[in-house]
This record gives C-alpha cells, structure tokens and sequence, in this order.
C-alpha cells in the first residue's frame, strides 16, 4: 500500500472507529479485509476467512461472500468517487466454492455515475480464479472532503 493510501485508508477507519465488521482491525469478529491497493480505477483489499464463517464443511458461507463484496464496493466509493455509500441493491454471481483456507482477494471498481447513485461491479478471486461476482446500486450519503 502507498503512503498515500494508507494515509486515506486510516482516515476513513479513524473517522468511523475502526470496528467495521468487514474492514475494521479492532473488530475480533470481524472480516479484516485490508491490503488496500488503488490503481486509479479499480481498489483491492484481501483477508483470510477463519473458521467461524464457514457454510457447509469448510465453504464460506455465502453471506460472508457478500459482506466482503459489499465492502470492496463501498472502499471503491471511497477512493474512486471521494464519497460515503450505503447499499441500495447488490446481486451476486457465484462461480466457485471459496472455502475458509482460502487468502481472498477482493475488488471493485465504479462502472457509472448519476448524481447519488454510483453502480459499482465487484468480484472475489482466490489466487487467478474467479469465484464470485457482483454488481450492485449504491447510494450516496457523505462526501468525504466532509470528514
């Protein structure tokens, strides 16, 4: 992560707590997605699942799967568009089983814009394989020159 990023991405966990169940590193139960990179259009984080979020046997339960697509969705918001969202829809595509072994990468990029609402595509990749997309609506409520 540049120190730039870093440097935006603490911002945002400062202004908030830090305890965001998907993002946040004071959160015990939480995702833990971190390792923010930016390249202008399309941001990526990864975490490591744990146990405690698995489905059946050792497959990630699919709401874990969505949270995680959530939040990359939210980070791109932030660090394409400088603005806070909230969900207004999100659909998931699933391709592959991700299991809680698995180092998950996720990311997400801005695809459209009109006034407050932004879509926003997303995916979740283990190593080179896709295994969950998502494209969803989401809805702004803060810009973050605000903060």
């Amino acid at each position: 992560m540049t120190p730039e990023l870093a440097a935006r991405v603490e911002q945002v966990r400062l202004e908030f707590g830090d305890m965001c169940f998907a993002c946040g590193r004071r959160n015990d139960v939480g995702l833990h997605i971190d390792d923010f990179t930016w390249d202008g259009t399309t941001v990526t984080g990864s975490f490591d699942p744990r146990a405690g979020y698995q489905g059946a046997g050792d497959v990630l339960h699919g709401g874990v799967a969505a949270t995680a697509l959530d939040e990359i969705s939210v980070w791109a918001g932030i660090l394409g568009e400088g603005v806070l969202t909230v969900t207004g829809k999100i659909e998931l595509r699933f391709r592959a089983a991700l299991t809680v072994h698995d180092r998950i990468t996720a990311g997400a990029r801005v695809e459209d814009r009109s006034g407050r609402r932004l879509r926003i595509a997303g995916w979740l990749r283990i190593a080179d394989r896709l295994a969950v997309e998502s494209s969803g609506l989401f809805l702004v409520t803060r810009e973050m020159h605000e903060l």
